[in-house]
């Protein structure tokens, strides 16, 4: 193993422990797993291989701090927020180093989600504040109606590998700005930036209990299972696929809780003729290839008009040709490895070459840097035949479509049964409108890849998922509605 915490200004941030009611912890059971970094699969680290009644002790934690951290004022818990962000900021290199050890991702988009992270929190610890309510005219003149937002309780957080700290941060802040209390279950492969970032919060003051931290590998699916039968936890909300999300929602429903489920995308990227060639290949190659193509908002489908599509096609080759795929370690690497491994990637490459895709970049394993590093690969002519064109790649392959009439794109697009994000590239404003609104996706992008900010409002329809994290918009899915209704206050009485 290597000795992973020496390589850290701030070594005290690596801990291989559950975080339980403000105590680090070792597993009830006395079992570990280990974590390995994906670029040359050394251990790290280990972490605690936790058991349902870990899970418990951390749910009754949680309940008990939240009494007083709902009865906090927003501006007292906005204020704990803010000091979370400055401190995720001030460790970012440390952050970053964490990050890419257990997800293997280049320095460049580790150290960025750093900062993804810590916006979370920033804009959080300004909404804690501005949970309004409001005031309702009631039928009656003598009865006075009002509708408040309160905290919804106990919530339990299931994360992924592919953003192992933004992910975590996302819903924590906004959590904690609605008052409510957390339990979080990690992902097996990256347990240690959610370890890191209790830490931090431990730090800023957060009161122990108001945020607890489970690992698990082996032990992810009852964990999961016991979450979902609490009655104590009153919330779910999961980022991962939309098999297990459906399995929890199922597994929910004896409880009723409510549910974020933020799951599967297929990504449409329309680029019309008369757009820009450098804007749409810039956004092409920070939608598709950002974390080595492992998000899931990257554009999967990239579907380019007849008159534009040799331009976008060579210029987006160029492009990516300069790219340098590595150990996210070297400074000069942009793209890492498959955090999960390549077997997708070249199982969706052969299906589209035997069915008559073109190779125009890459295409192959590069096992001389290591077992999980693939090319970054363009494919053109792609046939809607291809399987890549109903599954989600989550890897470095940028499948290029020809259409011909607007009117044909739309109904490509809305095939997939996911709807999550989808990009457009033109540059007549009164197309993009009309498109816009006849995509059956949560969220649209114009000329630009970036999709993403703490201020929108992140998620999907159809079955990629249900709620919205990140805006006002993730504060109220923390939170609940209550009517307050006053009768008897006659002020005709005084009148007459």
């Amino acid at each position: 193993m290597s000795n992973f915490a020496s390589t850290l200004e701030y070594p005290s941030l690596f801990i291989q422990c559950n975080y339980i009611d403000g105590k680090w912890t070792s597993s009830g059971s006395g079992t570990t797993f280990d974590v390995v970094n994906p670029a040359d699969n050394e251990v790290i680290g280990s972490a605690p291989e936790s058991t349902e009644e870990d899970l418990h002790v951390a749910i009754q934690a949680a309940s008990r701090a939240f009494p007083l951290w709902r009865a906090l004022s927003g501006r007292q818990r906005g204020r704990i927020l803010s000091k979370v962000f400055q401190l995720l900021l001030e460790n970012k290199q440390d952050l970053g180093k964490i990050i890419l050890a257990e997800n293997g991702k280049a320095t460049g988009d580790a150290e960025g989600e750093v900062v993804f992270a810590a916006s979370f929190f920033e804009w959080f610890a300004e909404e804690a504040a501005r949970a309004y309510g409001s005031v309702v005219p009631h039928s009656n003149a003598t009865f006075r109606t009002q509708v408040v937002k309160e905290p919804v309780g106990v919530c339990g957080l299931i994360t992924p590998w592919n953003f192992p700290l933004a992910m975590g941060a996302r819903k924590i802040a906004a959590a904690m700005a609605a008052g409510c209390t957390v339990v979080l279950k990690s992902d097996g492969l990256t347990p240690f930036s959610s370890t890191a970032l209790a830490l931090l919060c431990e730090r800023a003051g957060v009161p122990k209990g108001v945020i607890n931290v489970v690992n698990s590998l082996k032990t992810t699916p009852q964990l999961g299972l016991a979450m979902c039968e609490s009655p104590i936890i009153k919330k779910i909300s999961f980022t991962g696929s939309t098999r297990v999300g459906k399995l929890l929602m199922k597994q929910s429903s004896e409880t009723l809780k409510k549910l974020s489920l933020e799951l599967g995308g297929n990504a449409p990227f329309i680029v019309f003729d008369d757009a820009d060639v450098e804007v749409a290949v810039a956004s092409a190659l920070v939608s598709k290839f950002k974390v080595t193509g492992q998000t899931c908002v990257c554009a999967n489908r990239i579907y380019v008009q007849d008159a534009i599509y040799d331009s976008f096609s060579k210029r987006l080759v160029e492009e990516v040709s300069k790219f340098k795929v590595g150990d996210g370690r070297d400074p000069t690497v942009t793209h890492g490895p498959l955090t999960t491994g390549t077997y997708r990637v070249e199982a969706q490459i052969r299906d589209a070459a035997a069915k008559g895709a073109r190779i125009l970049l890459g295409g192959r394993k590069l096992l001389k840097v290591g077992e999980n590093f693939h090319e970054l690969t363009i494919l053109g002519d792609v046939p809607t035949s291809a399987v890549i064109t109903t599954e989600e790649t989550f890897g470095p392959v940028a499948a290029l479509f020809r259409f011909t009439a607007e009117e044909e794109v739309i109904n490509k697009a809305n095939t997939s049964d996911v709807g999550l994000a989808s990009y457009v590239m033109t540059s007549d404003l009164s197309r993009f409108y009309r498109i816009s609104e006849r995509l059956q996706f949560g969220m649209v992008a114009c000329n630009t890849g970036i999709i993403s900010d703490a201020a929108a409002p992140f998620g999907g329809v159809k079955h990629s998922g249900l709620g919205r994290e990140g805006s006002k918009y993730g504060l109220d899915d923390y939170m609940v509605l209550k009517t307050v209704v006053v009768g008897g206050i006659n002020t005709i009485h005084s009148l007459l």
